[in-house]
């Protein structure tokens, strides 16, 4: 029987904006299983940030359930759920959010800081992580030094040098261009084979295609949660 790395249900989620309530999202369950690689879409207002925000741990839901890895994490205190961000979770983002003054290797080292683990460690785990994303000859490069492509396997890595239970990915490719976002979206498929569970949230249908299953969102409900037949790679 396959692990469910994620269960959500029935996740309810309202922004007060002034007098007004806005109903982000109504009702959302969703299960996602250890190893799968899932795209959530939608266009802008569906609700996909949010729902990335919940599983993410960046935000709480005003009711519902959330179980990540075993734990219910819907109730957490900020403090419990910023223990299980750096422990549990991968986060990979649009704009990089690189370090500008720290090498490559210095960015990737950081999660490992937090986790307590010792420097000569943390070195050794840190270039193994860079290698492994094609990075191995640019380790002391500052992030100005890097091209947009490099600047985000350098991400990916930070992303992955815990070994965390899901890696999540929000508009990977968005400031990159169609060549570079497919190299991007290969060493995604390579980082799938290797066994991590990856959720991606995108906007982009071909970008999307590249998920062995696509949920799509709009106005805050599940329209569709479908297997991809004939994922790209």
């Amino acid at each position: 029987m396959k692990e469910k790395i994620i269960h959500i249900e029935s996740i309810v989620k309202n922004y007060k904006v002034g007098t007004q309530v806005v109903r982000a999202l109504r009702s959302v369950s969703v299960d996602i299983y250890k190893g799968e690689y899932v795209a959530i879409m939608g266009a802008s207002g569906s609700g996909k940030s949010t729902l990335m925000n919940i599983i993410g741990c960046l935000d709480t839901p005003t009711s519902g359930k959330y179980v990540l890895n075993g734990k219910d994490v819907s109730r957490m205190s900020d403090d419990a759920l910023a223990e299980i961000r750096n422990s549990e979770i991968g986060f990979v983002f649009q704009v990089f959010n690189l370090l500008p003054r720290n090498s490559a290797l210095e960015n990737v080292m950081l999660p490992l800081i937090y986790a307590g683990i010792r420097k000569a460690e943390r070195r050794q785990i840190a270039e193994k992580t860079l290698s492994e994303v094609g990075l191995a000859d640019r380790m002391s490069h500052k992030p100005n030094e890097l091209s947009g492509g490099q600047r985000q396997r350098v991400a990916i890595a930070r992303a992955l040098v815990n070994n965390p239970s899901l890696l999540l990915a929000d508009e990977p490719t968005g400031n990159l261009d169609s060549k570079i976002s497919e190299e991007i979206m290969k060493l995604f498929a390579q980082i799938h084979k290797n066994g991590n569970t990856l959720v991606m949230v995108t906007h982009e249908p071909d970008i999307a295609e590249h998920a062995h299953r696509i949920i799509r969102l709009k106005d805050g409900e599940v329209e569709s949660d479908e297997i991809n037949p004939n994922p790209i790679y």
